[in-house]
């Protein structure tokens, strides 16, 4: 059987189980492929995460049809969960107005580790904290 050749591939970071054809159409109705498939394909491999923002890495062929690959959820909708807010510090710099623990730290970095460039964990915590810095939230030990 002959490989199906690439048209295009793309990244959408979409609610987890909240994929909707009116919040997909702008970037998948173009390219031609089912929007409604797509949807309840994405809704079904999320649901764990859901609430949380997933990346997709969608992969659309000539034929029109497509796979895609939910990732892990972004790093920024972790943070906000374990910090229970809805979004980050207008002023992030100035004052850090939320706090996460130690453990809140680790467990976002053990989700994370797969989707990020290093295998050190020591790094991914630097990483995600400073992410965390970013949105005015403090890491507490």
């Amino acid at each position: 059987m002959a490989k199906k050749k690439v048209s295009r591939v793309l990244t959408l970071n979409i609610k987890a189980g909240e994929a909707s054809p009116a919040t997909v159409a702008k970037d998948l109705g173009p390219l031609g492929i089912n929007i409604m498939q797509f949807c309840q394909a994405y809704n079904a491999a999320t649901t764990p995460s859901r609430g949380l923002v997933v990346p997709a890495k969608i992969t659309v062929f000539e034929d029109r049809s497509f796979q895609f690959a939910p990732k892990t959820p972004t790093t920024a909708s972790l943070l906000r969960r374990a910090a229970g807010v809805d979004k980050g510090s207008a002023k992030p710099n100035r004052r850090a107005e939320m706090s996460i623990s130690r453990d809140q730290l680790r467990e976002i970095v053990d989700i994370k580790l797969p989707d990020m460039n290093t295998w050190k964990t020591d790094t991914a915590e630097k990483m995600v904290v400073g992410a965390a810095r970013s949105m005015g939230i403090e890491v507490k030990d």
